[in-house]
């Protein structure tokens, strides 16, 4: 089944919840990067919160992530918006560590604890909403329920997983933000603290072949969840060769005649996805008489 997340409420309105499936977003991520298990396991924890903070906006409004964390993968960045697209790229996509003392991928270690996840919502009318928080974890679930809490004063739960098979591939992904309306009985809080320390890694569960109803109904109780909307996901970035050419021509005149004799050639690349575009000596010409 594609990938998809499911925006919820639980316990009569007390609670609002996401989850989603993004085993295959992140396996686009991870076979246009070619991440290593460890930069993979913080690129798609990252891509799968970024997906549902996503699912959090409205219209055309966009965010984004940005986790620089002084580790070894350097910064993470993700895009995403309200229509379930989400793009994204790990600086050093070739970090592996040994599996730490908990027999799990090290992204703590790859992360890095000394920095921090700041987001930045663009809410149209060049409107910008900015949220920065220090890295508390590294292992990106407990540091994005730090972010709600912290900068949006929402409390929060946020469980992100990411499987990765023996061939590099990703095996599940996935997630689910649980948070808390004004006026949340002590009793729901109480049942929802006791279903955390109880259930399995999110990413085993999607691994099960849960789905992400059924994610929300193992954390909150079936006859608690009513499903509110379903959105498809999935890995889009919105680069093009025409972008990249209206890029250039802001460059001016004199900086595309250097690159027409200095290369006789120019190769714009994608970080985000990947994609490289090639410029003929013949279209830098062009693209030079048009600057001046």
């Amino acid at each position: 089944m594609s990938d998809y997340l499911v925006k919820a409420l639980a316990f009569n309105g007390q609670i609002r919840a996401y989850a989603v499936k993004s085993t295959e977003t992140v396996g686009e991520a991870q076979r246009r990067h070619y991440t290593w298990p460890v930069a993979s396991a913080a690129l798609g924890r990252s891509m799968s919160a970024g997906l549902m903070m996503g699912a959090m906006l409205k219209g055309d409004e966009k965010l984004t992530i940005k986790i620089a964390g002084g580790g070894p993968l350097g910064p993470i960045l993700v895009d995403s918006n309200a229509r379930g697209e989400v793009r994204g790229y790990v600086t050093n996509p070739h970090v592996h560590f040994d599996l730490n003392e908990h027999g799990k991928l090290d992204v703590r270690r790859g992360v890095g604890t000394d920095g921090t996840l700041s987001v930045v919502k663009d809410i149209g009318m060049r409107d910008y909403f900015t949220g920065q928080v220090p890295l508390i974890s590294g292992e990106l679930g407990e540091d994005f329920t730090y972010y709600f809490v912290t900068s949006e004063q929402v409390p929060s739960s946020v469980g992100v997983g990411v499987l990765v098979n023996p061939d590099n591939s990703i095996k599940a992904a996935g997630g689910f933000i649980i948070q808390l309306m004004p006026g949340t009985k002590d009793e729901t809080i109480a049942f929802i603290e006791n279903r955390l320390k109880e259930i399995p890694p999110v990413s085993k569960l999607i691994d099960k072949g849960l789905s992400p109803e059924e994610l929300l109904e193992e954390l909150l109780g079936k006859e608690n969840v009513k499903v509110l909307e379903t959105v498809p996901v999935s890995f889009e970035c919105n680069c093009s060769k025409e972008r990249f050419h209206t890029a250039l021509i802001s460059l001016g005149s004199a900086e595309l005649q250097d690159m027409i004799e200095t290369d006789g050639q120019a190769e714009a690349h994608c970080h985000f996805c990947n994609e490289k575009y090639l410029f003929t000596k013949e279209e830098l010409e062009e693209m030079e008489k048009e600057a001046k």
